[in-house]
């Protein structure tokens, strides 16, 4: 059958309306189809990012922790085995690992550029190389071929990388006129050499070693017993003189040695010990704090100034970093006497920078001095100290601490009621307020303020009592004659002249240090106490030689210890008129009142200042003694914690300084 529109069979005839609906929509159909299919081909041509990987990779290098980094040619344990043997041997030193840029291209392998950095030192300039790694794309996951060459180029399983630090010789303190205090002395390093005894003797030996170089025993035989078969244990290090009378009896002992060496030491054991510090092997805390300065088996300062100025007197050690052969089992020897599967290259030096030595310290304390101070001290049984200062320049001549301090600092942070020496400042403060050195004054017995009882001290002269001048008060030291006088001057006014004199004043002097406290405001029974030094007035010997120092010099002066210091002094500043007056004061307790001990000493004129505090809930309380005194260009303050009084007790210290010094 033919139609007779088209010409074609009754079998091809055109389809219907609703026919050619289908066929578009299977057409529509299959084209959505061909596209996505092909966007799935395309998709599966690009690979994903490798930079991540790369930054991971370079993450793990810094913390040496791989657990991140999936690798495709070793499992994580190995390579982070082999990790740990390439830089056990870095002092615990990790790089810092930077990733410079991955390779662009097409294909399942990248090429990461790494930047490397070791802060190796305290200089500014780091240690510095590239070293690349390649990726490999395993499925939809890039992974790291791993090689040691990732940490250092040439690296590979049989090297390792080495720091070697060459320390410089410790650089010195020195004092007045640049005398040398502190520098490398001999010393005998005493101990037990685990290879000279056998380990069923060493306990035995570190017993007795222990108890004869007087260090803990029990301590120092577990330190032995738990030490390797080829380790030295120190007990103790002594200086040669101190070690020289007992090296035969440490000869005598299984394994005990005596070494000998160096160490950074004053000219005596206890020569300014609280001040200077001390040097030793560096502790766990102060590695932990210096930010890679300082590593395991480094000398450093441990108290005083030797901690305070660690960096500049230690220098910057020189590094080196070598890549070394693995130490590897010994091998068997071959039939042609060579060692089969062993081989030792020579180190390579990869870094090296050069030491750069320490600078010295340079401090204004004076040998001689200093020595006299501590020889004065050192029969005194309580805590004490003296501390003398050179007016006209400020310099800390001497701070020697007594041994009774057992190692404190009495001289420069000692907290005390300064008693009868603060009578100097109440003085100042009762001259501002219109009295003379001429002006009656009222000594009675004893004084009642708000209600508290105050009296002179025991065998104050019966002659000095009445209506006396300021200056007899002062002279003997009259406490009711200042405390009767307290509503002329204000505690504002006490803590003013205290400034006026160094007292009080807030001074960094290059190490711990108490210049004194008076406070502004104090009413009733605290300010009576006030004005003879008690109460809640405190000073240390430093702060009291300071004032004397002011008195001498007719300015405030502010203390030095290091040389390179410069103070201003406080805008509260003593007059010259002023000065004359305390000078006359002064000069009047060693002519007539309770310093005349001190009147036949040879030498320039000395004006001094006795002083006695009481502290304690004790009856009768126990007293602080002290004093202060003025020779020419020297002011010097004495402080003994338990005393008599300030003139028995202290007064014979200063006497047999001032005997030893110039002046």
């Amino acid at each position: 059958m033919t139609d007779n529109r088209t010409g074609h069979s009754a079998a091809f005839t055109a389809p219907t309306r609703r026919g050619r609906r289908i066929v578009r929509r299977w057409a529509v159909s299959l084209l959505i189809g061909s596209l996505l299919l092909g966007g799935v081909a395309a998709c599966g041509d690009s690979p994903p990012d490798p930079e991540p990987t790369a930054t991971r990779l370079a993450a793990a290098l810094t913390s040496g922790k791989l657990a991140k980094v999936r690798f495709s040619n070793v499992t994580r344990a190995a390579a982070a085995q082999q990790l740990a043997t390439a830089t056990e041997a870095m002092g615990g030193l990790r790089p810092t690992v930077r990733v410079r840029d991955v390779e662009q291209g097409d294909g399942d392998s990248r090429t990461a550029t790494l930047a490397v950095a070791w802060d190796v030192d305290r200089t500014e300039k780091d240690w510095t190389y590239r070293t690349t790694a390649r990726l490999r794309l395993d499925g939809e996951v890039w992974k790291v071929r791993w090689s040691p060459a990732l940490l250092h180029p040439d690296l590979t399983r049989a090297r390792r990388l080495v720091l070697r630090r060459d320390s410089p010789q410790r650089a010195e303190i020195l004092g007045a006129g640049g005398s040398v205090l502190v520098t490398n002395r001999p010393v005998r390093r005493i101990g037990i050499d685990k290879t000279k005894v056998d380990a069923a003797s060493a306990a035995g030996s570190a017993t007795r070693l222990a108890r004869l170089v007087d260090v803990d025993a029990d301590g120092f035989a577990g330190r032995v017993a738990a030490a390797g078969p080829k380790a030295f244990i120190e007990a103790i290090t002594l200086r040669e003189k101190d070690a020289g009378p007992i090296l035969d009896r440490i000869a005598a002992i299984n394994g005990a040695v005596a070494l000998a060496s160096e160490a950074p030491l004053a000219p005596t054991r206890d020569f300014a010990r609280p001040v200077l510090g001390t040097v030793g092997a560096a502790t766990a805390e102060i590695i932990g704090k210096s930010d890679g300065r300082v590593r395991a088996g480094d000398l450093a300062g441990l108290t005083g100034l030797q901690q305070r100025y660690d960096d500049q007197l230690r220098g910057i050690p020189g590094t080196t970093v070598e890549m070394t052969a693995v130490q590897q089992p010994t091998a068997t020897p071959s039939t042609s006497g060579t060692t089969e599967g062993q081989s030792s290259p020579e180190p390579v030096v990869l870094y090296r920078s050069e030491q750069t030595p320490g600078t010295a310290l340079q401090t204004t304390l004076h040998e001689g001095h200093q020595r006299a101070a501590e020889n004065a001290l050192a029969h005194v049984g309580p805590p004490s100290a003296l501390v003398a200062i050179q007016p006209s320049s400020g310099d800390v001549l001497a701070a020697a601490s007594g041994p009774g301090g057992k190692g404190y600092s009495t001289a420069t942070v000692g907290r005390y009621p300064p008693g009868s020496t603060f009578k100097v400042v109440t003085s100042l403060a009762l001259l501002r307020s219109g009295l003379t050195p001429a002006t009656a004054v009222r000594c009675t017995s004893s004084i009642v303020a708000d209600g508290k009882r105050f009296k002179n001290y025991d065998d104050y002269p019966s002659s000095a009592l009445g209506r006396i001048p300021l200056r007899t008060a002062i002279a003997n030291s009259c406490n009711t004659a200042l405390i009767d006088r307290r509503d002329d001057v204000a505690q504002a006014d006490l803590s003013t002249a205290a400034a006026s004199l160094g007292l009080g004043v807030d001074h960094d002097l290059g190490l711990p240090a108490f210049l004194g406290s008076v406070p502004r405001e104090a009413g009733g029974t605290e300010h009576a106490a006030s004005m003879i030094g008690q109460g809640k007035v405190l000073a240390s010997p430093l702060a009291m030689a300071a004032v004397a120092a002011s008195v001498a010099r007719g300015e405030t002066v502010v203390p030095r210890l290091l040389a390179d210091q410069a103070a201003e002094p406080p805008s509260s500043t003593l007059t010259q008129a002023e000065a004359r007056d305390l000078q006359g004061l002064m000069r009047g307790v060693v002519e007539v009142g309770s310093g005349r001990f001190l009147r036949d000493l040879p030498g320039r004129p000395i004006s001094a200042k006795t002083g006695t505090a009481e502290f304690g809930s004790q009856t009768p309380p126990r007293t602080h003694g002290w004093m202060i005194a003025i020779r020419g260009d020297l002011a010097v303050a004495v402080f003994v914690e338990d005393a008599v009084s300030g003139s028995r007790t202290a007064g014979p210290v200063l006497e047999r300084f001032l005997r030893s010094v110039r002046g």
